[in-house]
């Protein structure tokens, strides 16, 4: 691969012809704005982690490049409200630009003596493949319902999100069907396991995240890891696609099968009783809120606590997203006095 990108703007289709314009809309009344942002999500933090770093280009930015494995509850808690901000916030173009800029850097040799490039548009597109498609696996293991008719909407308003980053639009599938045989394509002939990969999916070895109280004892952080580990583990391994349980050495038996759908449903059930509102991440909860009135459309969009920033000289590298302004919801007057991960 050649480090030569293609071109950034304008954001077009080339090869279909269709631009910005012609795609659907992301407002309130979005299928993507409804399933996008809810604390379900986090049930996917180890099938999107490891379903990316298969990507071999992808792999091998992250090894060489990225702070995520000394950081890395730090860097997740504070990637979702950037990510959220391409779908959720005033001006999403203008966070997306943000979001891809992140990456002009990441670049460098495989072992294979290939170069890779983050913002090679079919590794970035792969990203943003697992989080779109993320929204579908979601819905379909741990709720809330999703019909046919939601698919093919989330698909087709994918492209708008993606059209956002400024990236060329090349690899971006014609259909929905198209893109499911372009995912089974992904994880049968170019997927493989990487030591990106496994490192994700094992948390045993994490400190404490920054959420837990400073007084909880190392040794009971020890035992919720490793407890933790197990359960993630097992629900990212009946998430995964039979292909890839197979290339990871992985087994799914009829009753892993079962109790999975069980423990989806009972998710789902559980999130019923949650507040509507609360079933939200802060950054959607946000844009809820202006769409609402709560809060003045043109207020400052809410930002990752400050815990979760980068430390030390890290705070200056341009590969990370670090607003020197972020704040908790409450310290602005017109918002609730909330905790926000």
């Amino acid at each position: 691969m050649t480090e030569v990108l293609e071109p950034a703007q304008p954001v077009t289709d080339h090869t279909r012809g269709a631009g910005v314009d012609d795609l659907p809309g992301l407002g309130p009344d979005s299928a993507t704005y409804r399933f996008f942002g809810d604390w379900r999500g986090l049930l996917m933090g180890l099938w999107s982690g490891s379903m990316q770093n298969m990507h071999p280009k992808l792999a091998a930015g992250v090894w060489e490049h990225s702070d995520f494995f000394g950081e890395r509850w730090e860097r997740l808690l504070r990637s979702v409200y950037p990510i959220g901000g391409v779908v959720f916030d005033p001006d999403p173009e203008t966070t997306a630009h943000q979001v891809r800029d992140y990456h002009l850097t990441i670049k460098g040799q495989m072992d294979d003596g290939g170069r890779y490039h983050a913002l090679d548009p079919d590794v970035f597109y792969w990203a943003h493949a697992t989080f779109w498609y993320g929204n579908i696996r979601c819905a379909e293991a741990f709720g809330p319902k999703i019909t046919e008719a939601d698919k093919r909407r989330l698909f087709e308003e994918s492209r708008t999100w993606y059209a956002r980053y400024g990236v060329s639009m090349r690899p971006v599938p014609d259909t929905y069907e198209d893109f499911l045989e372009y995912w089974d394509h992904m994880c049968t002939r170019v997927l493989r396991d990487h030591a990106a990969v496994r490192t994700v999916l094992d948390i045993t070895q994490l400190p404490p995240p920054p959420f837990l109280p400073s007084w909880t004892p190392r040794w009971l952080w020890k035992r919720m890891a490793v407890s933790g580990n197990k359960t993630f583990m097992w629900l990212t391994t009946g998430l995964y696609d039979e292909p890839i349980r197979e290339m990871m050495g992985l087994t799914w038996s009829a009753r892993d099968e079962k109790l999975f759908r069980l423990f989806g449903k009972t998710v789902d059930t559980l999130m019923k009783l949650v507040p509507p509102r609360y079933r939200r991440h802060p950054r959607a909860r946000d844009a809820d809120d202006r769409v609402a009135g709560r809060v003045p459309m043109d207020a400052p969009v809410l930002e990752t606590p400050k815990r979760n920033l980068p430390s030390g000289a890290e705070r200056d590298n341009p590969i990370h997203y670090c607003p020197v302004h972020a704040q908790r919801r409450g310290n602005l007057p017109w918002q609730s006095n909330e905790v926000d991960d």
